[in-house]
This record gives C-alpha cells, sequence and structure tokens, in this order.
C-alpha cells in the first residue's frame, strides 16, 4: 500500500521477512532512517515496516536498504478492495506473521524437538535413568535438535554475522553450540565417554576439570523452551489478528455489473466508480454506493452492530459488506477498493497495529544495543571464573547461562502483543483504536466534551409528546370535541403527514405508522409552505401544521393546549397543532430524541472519573433539556464549528486534559484538536478520520468502554515491560555468578515470553459493562 503527498512525499509499507526477535526490528528501523529523507518505523509484532520517503528515494532503494541488512522486504500484495482493501493480501495476514505453512513449518520442529529433548533432560536429570552408555543415547538424540530444531537460530546468527551484527538469534545460537561442542570434546575427548559415567542433577556449578561434564540437556532443552516460546508467539499473533482478518472478509466476492443492459458477473476487484451493479436478495452489497433503482432493507449489523434493517430507496446511500435483506437494487458504485468504508475500518485497526507507542520505542532502542552488551558480559563472565581459578566448566557454564538468559524476547513482544491483542479485541466490540499513541492519552483524560446531535440524541427527529383533549391524560381537563383520542389524532395527524416529506412531518408519520399500522390515504391533500398540511382524511378536514395556519381558518387554540405549546417551545421542542372539523384537538412536539443509552453512558464515564461537558450548537433551553435528561451539568451551546475548536483550547488552557465525542462535519476540526477524540462511526468521514478512536455501532455506550479497553491495553503493556526488565535485570547477575545453569536459565527465559504472551492474551477476555 503506497500513498504519496503530491511534490513531496510517499509512503509505503513493507513486508518485512527474516526477523526473529525485536533487535532486527531496531536494526532495519536504525538502517532505513540512516537514509536521507526517509523515516521509518519497523514492528516487529506485524512484520511491516511503514516508510515515509522524500522525492529522489524510491521503493526499489528502501528494499536494497533492507536487503543489505540481512532480511527480506516486499510491498504488500494487492488486495482485492471489496474485501476490504486486503482480503487475500498483506493486510489481511495482518497480525498472521506469515502463512500457515511457516506456523506449521515451526511446530513441527517444536514437537520433534521435544520429542528428543525430553530423554535426554530426563536422563541428566534423573541418576538412576543413567545406564551405562546413557551418554551416548544423549548425544544421538540431543544432535538433531541442535542442528535440526535450532537451525532458524542459527541461520538468523549466520546472516546477522556477514552484516556485523549480533541478534538474539546470535545467543541462542553461541548458547546451544557453545554447549554441544563442549559436550562433544568431552565426549570423544575427555572421560565423559567412558562406560559408567554418571551426570547428577545440582542447581549450582560443580567445579572439577570439566572433561567429564556434558552439556546436551541444555542445548536441547534450551531449544526445545524457545521454540515453544516462538511458536506461542506466533500463535498468539495469529489469533491477535482475527479480528482484523474477518473484517477484511466480510465484503463480497464478485458482483452482477450492468453492462449495455445485461448483467455480467465480475470479481469485485474489477468494479469502478459510477459502474452499476444488481443486488438481489440476500447478497451482500459489493462496495459502497447510492440506490438507483429499486427499494429494500439492509441489514448493516456486522459492521456497525445495529440489529434493525434499514430501509433504502431511490437516492439512498448503501455501504458495501452490508446485506440486502429485502428487494433488488440497483447500485451505482460511488467508492472501490481503499475508499470503502469497509477498507477505511481495516486500516484503522491495521495502522494502530503497525504504530508503536513511546514505550516501544524505548524497548526497541534498549533491545537494539543489548545483545552487544550480553555477549560482552558473557565474555567478561568466562574470563572472571577462569581468573579465580574455579575450572574451565564451572566458568563455561555460568558464561552459557548469561548468553541463553539474557534472550530479549520478553522484551520485544511487551508491547506489540499486548497492542495487536487490545486492538483486536477493540475491532471485535466495534471500538477502534487508531494509534497507540492514543493509549496515553486515555490515561490522563479528565474532561469529555460531547457533541449533541448525532452524539447524545439520535440526530433525528421523533414524536416526544401528545396532548389531546378528552382523554385521561389531558393537560387541562378541558371539555372539547368528542373523540380526540390519542389512536384518533395519530391516525388522522399520521395520514396527513405521511404524504409530506418535511423531517417533522416523517417523525409524526413514524410515530403513526409504529403505533396504528397501516394509514388512511388522504384526500385533497396540499402542503402549505412554511405552515404545514391540509387534507381530508376519513371523511375529516384536518389540519397539521402551526398556530398560523389554524389561524387562517379562524380555529383558535384553546388554553390547555396554548400552555402546552409553550412548555414545549421553551424547552426547545417543534410544537404541532392538530385540528379537524374546525375544532383545534390535539398537540404534538417533535424533537430530536435522547438515546436510550446516552444518561447510563454520561453515568460510566463519571465513574471513570471524567468530567461530562455537553457542546452543541443548538440553542440554549435544547441544549439544557437535553443535558438534564442525561445528567450533564455543564452546558455550552450556540456554538459554530470554529467555536467549538476554541471551547476545547480553553479547557486545555485550564490544565485539563479533553476527550471530544462527535460525529458530525462540524466537530471534527475539535475531535483533532482534542487529548483523545471519539468518533461516532455513524457519522461523518471528516469526523471518523479526524479522530483517535471510533466507536462503530453509534452508542454512547461504547466511549467509556473504549477508555476502559485502552487504558486496560495501556495497564498491560507497563505489566510487561515491568516483567522483563525486571527478569533480564535479576537473572544476569545470577547467572554471571553461577547460580543458574544453562538448562534453567533457558527455561526461565521461555517462562517470561510466554508469560508476556500470557498476560497480552488475557485482553481478549475484556467485556463490555453492557
Amino acid at each position: 500500500m503506497t500513498t504519496t503527498t503530491p511534490g513531496r512525499t510517499a509512503e509505503v509499507e513493507l513486508a518485512i521477512g527474516g526477523m526473529t526477535c525485536a533487535s532486527c526490528a531496531a536494526r532495519i528501523e536504525r538502517k532505513l532512517n540512516r537514509m536521507e529523507g526517509v523515516a521509518a518505523t519497523v514492528n516487529y509484532a506485524t512484520e511491516k515496516a511503514k516508510v515515509t520517503y522524500e522525492d529522489g528515494v524510491g521503493v526499489d532503494d528502501l528494499i536494497a536498504t533492507v536487503e543489505r541488512t540481512g532480511y527480506t522486504a516486499a510491498p504488500p500484495a494487492p488486495a482485492a478492495p471489496a474485501a476490504g482493501d486486503g482480503a487475500d493480501g498483506d493486510a489481511g495476514d495482518a497480525g498472521d506473521q506469515g502463512p500457515p505453512g511457516e506456523l506449521r513449518t515451526l511446530r513441527q520442529r517444536l514437537f520433534g524437538s521435544l520429542a528428543l529433548s525430553v530423554p535426554v533432560v530426563a536422563m541428566a536429570m534423573v541418576p538412576a535413568l543413567q545406564f551405562e552408555y546413557w551418554q551416548w543415547l544423549s548425544l544421538t538424540l540431543a544432535a538433531p535438535v541442535v542442528v535440526w530444531g535450532a537451525w532458524p537460530f542459527h541461520r538468523a546468527a549466520l546472516t546477522n554475522a556477514r552484516h556485523g551484527a549480533a541478534t538474539m538469534d546470535t545467543l541462542i545460537s553461541v548458547g546451544t553450540s557453545a554447549a554441544f561442542l563442549w559436550s562433544l570434546w568431552a565426549l570423544f575427548f575427555g572421560t565423559a565417554g567412558e562406560p559408567g559415567m554418571t551426570h547428577p542433577f545440582e542447581l549450582t556449578i560443580a567445579r572439577g576439570d570439566g572433561s567429564g561434564n556434558i552439556y546436551l540437556e541444555a542445548a536441547a532443552g534450551v531449544t526445545t523452551f524457545i521454540l515453544a516460546g516462538r511458536y506461542f508467539e506466533a500463535r498468539s499473533k495469529r489469533k491477535a489478528g482475527a479480528a482484523l482478518r474477518a473484517l477484511m472478509e466480510l465484503g463480497a466476492k464478485d458482483v452482477a455489473v450492468l453492462r449495455d443492459g445485461r448483467e455480467e458477473r465480475v470479481p469485485v476487484d474489477r468494479l469502478a466508480v459510477g459502474d452499476r451493479f444488481v443486488v438481489r436478495p440476500g447478497e451482500k452489497i459489493a462496495t459502497d454506493g447510492t440506490v438507483v433503482e429499486g427499494a429494500s432493507a439492509v441489514d448493516a449489523a456486522m459492521l456497525t452492530g445495529e440489529s434493525v434493517p434499514v430501509e433504502v430507496a431511490v437516492g439512498d446511500a448503501v455501504t458495501g459488506a452490508t446485506v440486502n435483506v429485502g428487494g433488488r437494487l440497483v447500485v451505482a458504485a460511488t467508492r472501490v477498493g481503499a475508499d470503502t468504508q469497509l477498507a477505511r475500518m481495516a486500516r484503522l485497526v491495521e495502522d494502530a497495529q503497525n504504530g508503536k507507542a513511546a514505550v516501544q520505542r524505548l524497548a526497541d532502542r534498549i533491545s537494539g544495543v543489548f545483545v552487544p552488551v550480553v555477549i560482552a558480559l558473557s565474555l567478561g563472565t568466562l574470563g572472571f571464573w577462569l581468573g579465580t581459578g574455579d575450572g574451565i566448566a564451572a566458568a563455561f557454564t555460568a558464561a552459557v547461562a548469561v548468553l541463553i538468559i539474557a534472550c530479549p524476547c520478553a522484551l520485544g513482544l511487551a508491547t506489540p502483543t499486548a497492542l495487536m491483542v487490545g486492538t483486536g479485541r477493540g475491532a471485535q466490540l466495534g471500538i477502534l483504536i487508531k494509534g497507540p499513541e492514543v493509549l496515553e492519552s486515555t490515561r490522563r483524560v479528565d474532561t469529555v466534551v460531547l457533541d449533541k446531535t448525532g452524539t447524545v440524541t439520535t440526530g433525528t427527529m421523533t414524536l416526544h409528546a401528545l396532548h389531546a383533549l378528552h382523554t385521561a391524560d389531558a393537560t387541562d381537563g378541558a371539555e372539547g370535541a368528542e373523540g380526540a383520542d390519542e389512536e384518533t389524532v395519530l391516525r388522522l395527524a399520521g395520514a396527513l403527514e405521511h404524504a409530506s416529506e418535511h423531517p417533522v412531518a416523517r417523525a409524526v408519520a413514524a410515530a403513526a405508522t409504529e403505533r396504528l399500522g397501516t394509514l388512511p390515504v388522504p384526500e385533497d391533500f396540499a402542503n402549505v409552505p412554511g405552515l404545514g398540511v391540509q387534507g381530508v382524511v376519513d371523511g375529516h378536514a384536518v389540519l397539521v401544521g402551526r398556530q398560523q395556519l389554524l389561524a387562517e381558518w379562524a380555529i383558535e387554540l384553546p388554553a390547555a393546549l396554548a400552555a402546552a405549546k409553550d412548555r414545549s417551545e421553551k424547552a426547545g421542542r417543534t410544537a404541532i397543532a392538530v385540528a379537524w372539523d374546525g375544532e383545534a384537538r390535539a398537540l404534538l412536539e417533535v424533537a430530536d430524541a435522547v438515546k436510550p443509552s446516552s444518561a447510563q453512558a454520561i453515568a460510566r464515564l463519571r465513574d471513570l472519573g471524567l468530567t461530562p461537558i455537553l457542546l452543541t450548537g443548538d440553542n440554549t433551553a435544547v441544549a439544557k433539556t437535553v443535558a438534564a435528561e442525561v445528567g450533564i451539568d455543564e452546558v455550552v451551546a450556540e456554538v459554530l464549528p470554529e467555536d467549538k475548536v476554541d471551547a476545547v483550547k480553553r479547557l486545555q488552557a485550564e490544565g485539563r486534559t479533553v476527550a471530544m465525542v462527535g460525529d458530525g462535519v462540524n466537530d471534527a476540526a475539535a475531535l483533532a484538536q482534542a487529548d483523545l477524540g471519539l468518533a461516532i462511526g455513524t457519522g461523518t468521514d471528516a469526523a471518523i478520520e479526524a479522530a483517535d478512536l471510533t466507536l462503530v455501532n453509534g452508542d454512547l455506550r461504547a466511549a467509556p468502554d473504549a477508555i476502559r479497553l485502552a487504558r486496560s491495553t495501556l495497564s498491560t503493556i507497563r505489566t510487561n515491560l515491568a516483567w522483563a526488565f525486571g527478569y533480564n535485570t535479576a537473572a544476569l547477575p545470577l547467572a554471571a555468578a553461577g547460580l543458574l545453569n544453562p538448562m534453567l536459565a533457558g527455561a526461565a527465559m521461555a517462562f517470561s515470553s510466554v508469560s508476556v504472551v500470557a498476560n497480552s492474551l488475557r485482553l481478549r477476555r475484556f467485556r463490555p459493562l453492557g
């Protein structure tokens, strides 16, 4: 995937091969960044490099630099656009860490090495198993493990050595090879090969001349432990990327395109903007577009989580990967490939997994210098022990233990595994984290600013209340015309409003249809611009609209309804009078309804220690009414889009760390200005692009869940780093002091890596509050 800024810079994402640890990633990153006009970030977990380069540098130059460093690089393979711009390509393998064949090969090496090394370790640790020629059986079993099982480590070490580099694989290769070669010398040239030789298991160094000691169990055991760690790392990466792969696979694979009036079935990657294609009931919509023929209902649950299908007709926009559950549609493609909503959602997840937080950059820098320091420490340990006269065996054992226990697996995995699992879990829950730097922001946030329309409210007009004369709950108990009950009001007003396209009319018609079902067809319908509608329904002359419309027909509003109208307007709602047969019978209140989940979401944000503020361009009366309904005390109303930015800046100037939640184009600048931007996924593209987090399903309760998930991910990263740093800090002196033999050192090192991965995988159990 390559993007270009005209005349200035370009960006490419390279798939990197051959990396085996964070030190490899740090080395590649360092080499790329030394190139003039190049800024690169290499991620070991995803095996990708994001490179920004200026004019004069080409992709081939970048690939050549990586190859000279000892690794492979290639641009990601092009993907089928409708499958999310990466369903079959590199993006679809984010988190896969290579084809399934590589994982299968790693599993074979692990199981083969495990079967061979178990008896070797058992014989070395249990003297009762040491029969007369046990040491030669150990050599026979251990040799394939050290040569074949550990071959990936040896190969990587040789490659890096040719380029003057030392990585974690260098430690593994040197440590296991040294133990194996020493054992060969002891068996063929020392006393270890004599019949009846015993090798008791000890936790401390047995000092002697070394000619009777073999370390085959260390070489085989360490190889197996490390292979196990690598295998579980690879599996965890595949699991962490499962959400992204599932997202990529949502799209349709082929589509019926209209060519000269005929349908032609073609792969989705051949679709172009402007093409018209047919979507039959039960089929997935191939790409984003606009309905040009037909009407249907579209199920978008897989993308938005909304369980109710959305009705669409000519002129309505539809999204790729959603399912047509009604009639036949003809859709004109408006966005294809990487521009579709599904592709953008997938990129948000992948970008988060490719990015790096500051803590990860620190870990990579440390890993980059760690290996040479450890090798120097190992040589120093060897020299010290030899200098003290404790014997070659003791010196050799301590030096090998230093090499093995220092492998920085845990350090390199601490951040990427937690980040990948956290973002993957977020994608499953409809929470898209744009970048790892977001995690730091969520920890510091203390104020959350919420847009009103479309965020706290539904963003569509809804019938809020009905005041009808002559009902049990009439507001003033006035006596009026007979039969003015709620159902009669809704039937007559709804039938008339159903013929209108005005948003207020649609709200009344929708409420009437929902409650009564089929509505009568009006006669002599007429729209009175700016005032309302009139017509004949069931033989009644009906008026629905402003008070001025009734006044034109010399109809006065009764006191009870007039009082209701005043209260409605003071609350910022729209009041509609309903009259028939020459008398005013009811008043309807229409407003942008508060989402049912908003009050609960605000309460949860408060529980997280955040102060909510409502920020809106609506009038103050409306804003205060909505704020009171959901439990917000502070309101900033009647602001223009640029004023929203200023409002966020003022809060920041007061020392607050601000999160902004919005959904509209007018929120985009404020979302970008805020320390943490959360976009409602049902909102505009501009808002989504400007935000750090996207809440796919539009439920405001996802906002506190998103902050909780981000904070949990950050906490997991910190725990992982603390464990990894603490482990290396504590273990190296013990190994150098000769208190750990190489076998136990290898087991501890592998346990450290597996612990970090297991701790990260706990994020998969994150649950929304519901």
